[in-house]
């Protein structure tokens, strides 16, 4: 993306970075502020374009994803765009501008002697397929979502109110499972059961898990394959999800051992539970430690509850500087998380980079006695909580 540079200092009359007229900008009589280092607003022009760049770029991964371009382009080694299009059944035309899209970004490479494009082995591993430990397109829709509700967050800016999850785009829910599922494929059997003492044997015998805002139950649905001997019961008081979650248990054919409710965070029935979870759904909560306190009283005494929740640090300069989702999460929180939680009683807002002293503090109050830092990747911390 070409950014225009400041003007040349030896013209006396040029305004450097005056907008033209008629744009809704300010006057073009504004004069700059001679303490400016042009410089730095030309270097910050450039960061910003580079910013648009990857909005652009986002909605531009959903359509390559919605329409099999990622897919086809992977392994398929140098093509071009009219073989892209006869394989995938799409307009050469169309397909032809979004190659050059992303190349432009350097997501796929282009070859001007041939005129073919390629998608690098390691670049489909991150774009082509859900299935890859690497995957990341599914998270492209939630960006396009929150694109779509722009105005109406502005409106929520000015009045204070919250945003029901249940009115977000629908783009969202679809992101939410597609991202955070690979998360959880990678990570929840592998390293967090077998970080909380002697759960794996629990649930190896038999146990009793209740999920709270279980979404569209994806981890839910690992553990039951895992796990047949147990029990699993998730609740959310998102219909739509609950009815998805659903049909993902029949698909995986563990409907058997593994249900889905409607139910909030602090009304399910559940009793003698040896193990509560919440997964990325904590910090949503209008009352989270009303949420907590209701479960400590769900748990059996030797129970435990499972916190995962987004890594942050406990303060932001440290959370900017180690956190590489910062950028995203803190867009989605304010977007999603926080919205959500200010829609609802108490309105806490925890926001997802609440990180773990403010999490701590949310369980203990709830009444639980021990809680410990379990595990962590570069995406998630896991708390562990008894009563």
């Amino acid at each position: 993306m070409t950014t225009h540079t400041a003007p040349n200092h030896a013209d006396p009359g040029s305004r450097a970075g005056t907008p033209p007229t008629g744009g809704g900008g300010a006057s073009p009589d504004l004069d700059v502020d001679p303490d400016l280092d042009l410089e730095q607003v030309g270097a910050f022009a450039q960061q910003i374009g580079m910013m648009l760049a990857g909005g652009a770029t986002a909605a531009m991964m959903v359509v390559g994803d919605r329409v099999g371009l990622y897919a086809a382009l992977a392994g398929s080694g140098p093509v071009t765009p009219a073989e892209l299009a006869d394989t995938t059944g799409t307009a050469e035309r169309y397909v032809r501008e979004w190659l050059a899209q992303q190349a432009a970004v350097g997501i796929v490479r282009h070859d001007p002697e041939t005129g073919t494009f390629v998608l690098p082995a390691e670049h489909a591993a991150v774009l082509a397929s859900d299935d890859s430990p690497a995957a990341m397109i599914g998270a492209a829709p939630l960006i396009s979502g929150l694109h779509r509700r722009t105005e109406r967050l502005s409106e929520a800016f000015r009045s204070g109110h919250g945003i029901p999850w249940a009115e977000q785009d629908p783009a969202v829910f679809e992101s939410i499972e597609r991202f955070f599922r690979v998360g959880y494929r990678n990570s929840l059997l592998s390293e967090w059961v077998p970080a909380v003492e002697g759960l794996s044997e629990r649930l190896q015998a038999g146990a009793t898990v209740v999920d709270v805002g279980c979404g569209r139950g994806a981890p839910l649905v690992l553990l039951a394959q895992a796990f047949p001997a147990s029990r699993f019961v998730g609740y959310d008081p998102h219909e739509p999800s609950v009815e998805v979650a659903r049909r993902r248990a029949r698909e995986h054919g563990v409907s058997d051992r593994v249900r889905f409710q409607v139910d909030d965070a602090q009304s399910y029935p559940d009793r003698e539970v040896d193990l509560i979870t919440y997964f990325d759904t904590l910090h949503d909560l209008g009352d989270p430690v009303g949420a907590a306190a209701h479960a400590r009283r769900a748990l059996a005494a030797d129970g435990r509850l499972l916190l995962v929740e987004p890594l942050a640090a406990d303060d932001l300069s440290t959370t900017l500087a180690t956190v590489p989702m910062a950028p995203v999460s803190f867009a989605a929180s304010t977007f999603l998380c926080t919205a959500n939680s200010l829609s609802q009683p108490v309105g806490l807002a925890l926001g997802s980079q609440a990180g773990e002293t403010k999490l701590t503090q949310v369980l203990t109050e709830a009444g639980f006695g021990t809680v410990r830092r379990a595990a962590e990747n570069d995406f998630n911390m896991v708390l562990e909580a008894r009563a």
